[in-house]
C-alpha cells in the first residue's frame, strides 16, 4: 500500500489515492489541481524520508468543493460588571481528493 504524509492546511495529513480530505481553505475553482508537499512517503516496506528524496515525489490532488465548518461559539462573561460578549466563528474550508502520488 502506498501512502504519503503531506503537509496540507496548516496540518500533516496522511493520503493515499482516492482519499478525500478537509483542509484550511485553498484558492481556485472546483476542478483545480493542487500539489501538496510530501513529509513522508512510505511504498511497500520501503520508507523515503529524506529531503532530497522527496524532492522528487509529487503528490497531487484535485479540489473538489469549498465549505465552511460548523459554527463556534465564543462567550466571555465577567462576573458582577455586566460584562458579557458573544462572538461566531465558522472556517472556511476546501474538500480535496487526492489523485496521483509519484
Amino acid at each position: 500500500m502506498v501512502y504519503a504524509i503531506v503537509r496540507a492546511g496548516g496540518r500533516q495529513e496522511k493520503v493515499s489515492v482516492g482519499d478525500t480530505i478537509v483542509i484550511n481553505r485553498v484558492a481556485g475553482e472546483a476542478g483545480d489541481a493542487v500539489e501538496l508537499a510530501p513529509v513522508l512517503l512510505v511504498d511497500g516496506d520501503k520508507i523515503t524520508s529524506t529531503q532530497a528524496d522527496l524532492g522528487k515525489v509529487k503528490v497531487t490532488a484535485e479540489k473538489v468543493e469549498d465549505l465552511r465548518g460548523p459554527k463556534i461559539r465564543i462567550l466571555k462573561y465577567k462576573n458582577k460588571t455586566g460584562y458579557k460578549k458573544r462572538q461566531g466563528h465558522r472556517q472556511e474550508l476546501t474538500r480535496l481528493k487526492i489523485t496521483g502520488i509519484a
